[in-house]
This record gives C-alpha cells, structure tokens and sequence, in this order.
C-alpha cells in the first residue's frame, strides 16, 4: 500500500479509481492529516473528525461537483476541504485571508452552499434538485445534516416540502448522538443494503402492483412490511413525509457506508439515509470529550488540551453564568433558556443547580423566544441566553411574540461585535440596528465585566423587553463583583473630560476611546445604553464641544451612532459628528484584534479618524472662548 495517499488526492476524481482497501488507507492519513492540522491552526475538531469516512464515501460514490452536496452547518467539512484541492492551504484556516471554516461559494466549486448556521441544507439541496429536474439536468443533491440539527423546525419544513416535491435528493442525517452495538450494527449494514438494493425495490414495487386490486392484501403488506422494518430501524417517521428510509448503518464503516450509497446514488425520489458516527473517532481524547475539542485552540495532539496557566481573565460568558446563577437564587420567578448552547452560553453552573428552572429547547430559536413569551405571560422572569447572531433566527418572534406584548424577556447576547476566526456567519454585527428599532425594546451595552454584570441586573429589574449585548472572551479585567445592584436606567456617564471633542462610547470600545482620548485631549462618554439613548448627555456634550465622535462594534448603518444622529436632529442641535462602527460589507474570519484594527476600531484607529475628519488640531474647529 501507498504510505502517502493522501498526497495523491488532489480532488474527488482521484478517489474514484480506489479500491475499498485504498479508502481505508486514505481515511487513516486524512485522519491523522485533520489531528495534526487542526492542532497547529485551532478550529472544529470533534465533528470533523467523525466524519472522515462519511467523506470520503460521498466523493468516492457521487460525481462532485456535478452531484451537490450541501453540508448543513459546515464546521465538519474540513476532510471535504482537504480532499477538494484544499489540502496545501489547511494551514491558512480561520486566518485572515484564508480558508474559512465553513463552505464557501467562493472559495470552491466543490462548496455548493455556503453555510454557518443550522439546519438549512435541507431546503438547499432541496431547491438544487427541484431546479435539476426543472432544467433536465441528470444530477443527485444530497444534504448532509446532524442529529442536533434535526431539532429545528426548519429542517422538518424542508422535509415536509421535499416529500411531495418530487425531485432527487438523498438526506444523510449524521447521527452522532447515538451507538451502535457491534451485532446490531452488523445486522443494519446487512439490512441497509437489502433495502437500497434493486432486488428490494423491484420485488417491492411489483407486489405494490399485484396486490393493489386487493386493497385488504395490500393494506397487510404494507403493515407487514413497516413492521418488518420497524424491527431493526429506530425511526420511520421520515417515511412520513415522502421519504424513503435507510439505516441506521455504521458511518465509519466504509464497506457499509459505500455500497449503500452506490445503490442510493441509481434510485429516485426523496431518500433518507441513516449514518451513525462518533464525534472525535480515532482520537481517544477527542473521543472522552467531544465538547472539549469541539474548537480547541492550538494544542500538542500527543499531549491533549491543557488547563491554562495563571489565572485567566473572567470572560464575558462566565459573568452572565454567575449572574444568572446568583439572580435565580434571589428570584424563584426566574427561569433561564438556550436553544441548544449551554456551554457556550455558560450555562452549565446554572443547569445544576437549578434543573428544574433551566430549558435547553434545541436549535429552535424561534421557539425559544415565543415560548420565552409564554412564561412571561405567567408571571416568570424568562432569561433567553442566544448569541447575537443566532436571535437574527427569530425576528418575527422577537417582533410580534414578544415586544408587541411588551413582555419582560431578557435577552443576553452574546457574541456580539466580531468573532474573529467563525467570520461573517458569526459576528454580532447587526443587533443594536435590529433591536432599536423596536417599539418597547431596549439594548443595553456594557463596557466591562462589572458593568455587563450591573446591566444584566438592570434589565431585569425593567417590566419590558431588554437586550444585554457583550463580546466573545474577557474584557480589560474589571472584576464583576457579586452583588445585584442596577445602574440609572437609560443615563450614560462621562469618564474623561477634554475639550472641543466628545468621544460616545457603546460597549467596551469605551477603552479603546479612553486611551485615544487621551492624546487627542478629548472628553469620553460612557453611553451604556444605545435604547434608551441618553438624549439629555448627547446634547450637553453637543452643547459643549466642537464635534462628536460615536464608536461602536456594531454596524454603523442604524446602529447607535444613527441613534445619536437622530437625537441631535431632535433637540434642533447642528453640530459634526463622526460615526465609527463596522462598515455596510461583511468582515471576513481573522484575528478579531486585526479585524478591529483594520476597521480604526482600536485606539489607533480611532485616533487617526478623529485627526482625519477634524485635523490634527480639533481646537481650531473654532474658538475655545465660546465654550
């Protein structure tokens, strides 16, 4: 056997001349490949690693790309990447200018559909095979999806739609949250291939037709035979919807796996395909804890993820978990939901110690807001702990469920601001314009630790909807405290005072403001809350200086800048202003302290907008004597 195949492997083509005993071979050094890749640049690693096998079979068996195959999240496409001409630039992942660590539209063709977030591909592949047939194009979608994402009720829709559509598509549904016995396993790739097989389905379809003029006979062969499959397949609901059903078999099983899929690859119609994997597989460590490699940084694969040294600054995510945990033990009428990230929400404390209080509802987003409503509606105090740019998924719900009945849900954003290496799919860009413009609902904006944990305090204590947006990883170091107290609702405050230019902060780029301040002798305002706006400080600091400069780590086009725009225009105030935020394009993945400083969002940057728009000299913008 060949000891470097991989090296051969320049695109799918090259995998389909390979003999069952060269996949294997191929799978062992793309596994390795992924350990010691991902281990040098950081990235998904759990998922990627189950899905070795599932790979190579789906390129080995289907005409990529002219058969689309549509990865439903995307963060367990790295063996994808590698096998379609990316392997050379796996060292570039989740850097800027690099490979981004989802699919792409452009950056291969082998990317049919770019994805980031949940539980699309299904409606994808399922408008790529519709408008195959619409065209007369000879082609297979196949959506890959996991047991995780089948939780969201747009997947179900999609299924829904595709059982009738009419149109070829495969659904491999990439269970990862179940096992599979040695014996059963064996008995299901047996199972498996008879029902994908041609034998089965001529023998099928030929008694459907003898037997369809004896509607009794027909009506106890149906049963017979569902019930015949529901003896070794644990679900066929799918069938339901329109599908024809396949598995459960062994997804790193390639002499399962292959010739399934090649009897699949020549069938018609709507077709389920069952693959069981294990996150992690072939790396023991990985294995023990998939949520732990989840997305490790760097690490040394020999050795395994290490506890860091010293003591790591409290992040953002760790004040929200105390702060829920502490709030819960003072107010019985509190009750904490996620729509399926607790660890990334920090949520884990709270979960013990409160398991009766805590719902983890899935990747159902929606769901996750209205049935936050319900609560309210009774008289508990909802907390709906969502990364900012997974409540984009529930607007509607948000809008008519929640703010039109002013209920009194707190949102804790997370994420909010840029992410870094997850990129455009995954940067809170976008809440404060989305969220302002609400009616009854409020945004709050933290500057540190202490703060973040003052706010969430305050929007708990409001009887309407409030919106408590903080970033990914830890602030300047601010330690939370531990008590309970709120802040003046909707009042900013004034940190620095300079002359001739008043610098308005949102967030915890009132730092960055801070250190720019200070050599451009400037005044700073802490706003603190971008709804309600602080109207009555805006305008003082109009009234006293020569211009005003906003900075946010959002987007400028309706963000809190826009905010204090209209604020001015209000109170009949002509003063220039200067709005620093996130730009009208999408921000590529990168180091998100380059990404800051490419976009003047970092003291430097701020400083030299200012000097820009103002000149290096802001006291001649007119005389210090009419202050």
């Amino acid at each position: 056997m060949n000891p470097t195949l991989l090296q051969k492997i320049d695109g799918p083509a090259d995998l389909r001349g390979l003999s069952r005993l060269e996949l294997k071979q191929l799978s062992a050094e793309l596994r390795e490949f992924l350990l010691q890749s991902v281990s040098q640049t950081g990235g998904h690693l759990s998922s990627n690693l189950g899905t070795v096998e599932l790979t190579i079979a789906l390129h080995h068996v289907f005409n990529t790309p002219q058969d689309r195959i549509v990865w439903d999240v995307g963060h367990q496409t790295y063996p994808h990447k590698i096998l379609t001409g990316r392997r050379d630039r796996m060292s570039t992942l989740r850097q800027l200018g690099g490979l981004s660590g989802f699919p792409r539209r452009d950056e291969s063709e082998y990317d049919t559909f770019g994805t980031a977030h949940s539980s699309t591909s299904i409606s994808a592949a399922l408008g790529m095979a519709v408008a195959a047939k619409m065209k007369g194009e000879d082609r297979r979608s196949i959506a890959v999806i996991g047991d995780g994402a089948m939780t969201a009720g747009m997947a179900f829709e999609a299924l829904n739609n595709a059982g009738v559509a009419g149109a070829n598509m495969i659904v491999v549904l990439n269970d990862n949250d179940m096992s599979i016995s040695p014996p059963v396993g064996a008995l299901n790739r047996y199972f498996a291939r008879l029902m994908s097989g041609k034998f089965y389905a001529t023998a099928r379809d030929t008694a459907k037709n003898v037997l369809k003029n004896a509607p009794p006979l027909f009506e106890l062969a149906r049963r017979l035979e569902e019930h015949a499959k529901g003896m070794v397949v644990p679900c066929t609901i799918f069938e339901e919807f329109g599908f024809t059903y396949f598995g459960p078999i062994d997804g790193h099983d390639l002499d399962s796996l292959v010739p399934t899929l090649e009897n699949l690859r020549g069938m018609k119609g709507p077709l389920f395909l069952h693959v069981v994997t294990k996150k992690g597989y072939g790396y023991k460590l990985a294995e023990a804890d998939p949520i732990a490699y989840h997305g490790p940084g760097k690490f040394n694969p020999a050795e395994g993820l290490k506890k860091p040294s010293g003591v790591p600054k409290t992040t953002f995510t760790q004040v929200f978990g105390q702060w829920l945990c502490d709030m819960a033990a003072a107010d019985e009428r509190l009750v904490g939901i996620t729509p399926a990230m607790r660890e990334g929400s920090g949520m884990v404390e709270f979960e013990q110690r409160f398991p009766k209080r805590y719902h983890d509802v899935g990747i159902a987003e929606q769901h996750a807001v209205t049935f936050a409503g319900g609560l309210a509606c009774e008289g508990m105090k909802p907390v709906v702990a969502i990364y900012s740019t997974f409540l984009q998924r529930a607007y509607d719900q948000l809008v008519h469920d929640v703010a039109i009945q002013n209920l009194p849900v707190v949102f804790a954003l997370d994420r909010a601001g840029l992410v870094g290496a997850d990129g455009a799919t995954h940067a809170g860009n976008y809440d404060i314009a989305f969220l302002r413009c609400i009616p009854n609902v409020s945004v709050l904006t933290p500057a540190d630790e202490r703060e973040c944990r003052q706010l969430l305090s305050t929007a708990y204590a409001q009887n309407h909807p409030v919106a408590v947006r903080y970033p990914r990883g830890a602030g300047v170091g601010v330690v939370p405290g531990d008590g309970l107290e709120t802040l003046p609702w909707g009042k900013g405050e004034v940190r620095r005072r300079g002359e001739r230019v008043a610098i308005l902060a949102f967030g915890t780029l009132l730092y960055p403001a801070l250190e720019a301040a200070e050599k451009l002798g400037a005044t700073v305002a802490n706003m603190r809350y971008a709804k309600p706006l602080d109207a009555a400080l805006v305008a003082e600091l109009a009234r006293t200086h020569d211009a005003l400069v906003t900075v946010e780590d959002g987007c400028v086009m309706g963000g809190a800048g826009s905010a204090v725009l209209e604020a001015l225009q209000a109170a009949g105030l002509n003063v220039p202003v200067l709005v620093l935020g996130l730009p009208d394009q999408f921000i590529e993945h990168g180091d998100p302290v380059k990404l800051m400083s490419l976009n003047g969002l970092d003291a430097a940057g701020i400083e030299a907008s200012v000097i820009k728009r103002f000149g290096a000299k802001p006291a001649l913008l007119r005389p210090a004597a009419n202050h």
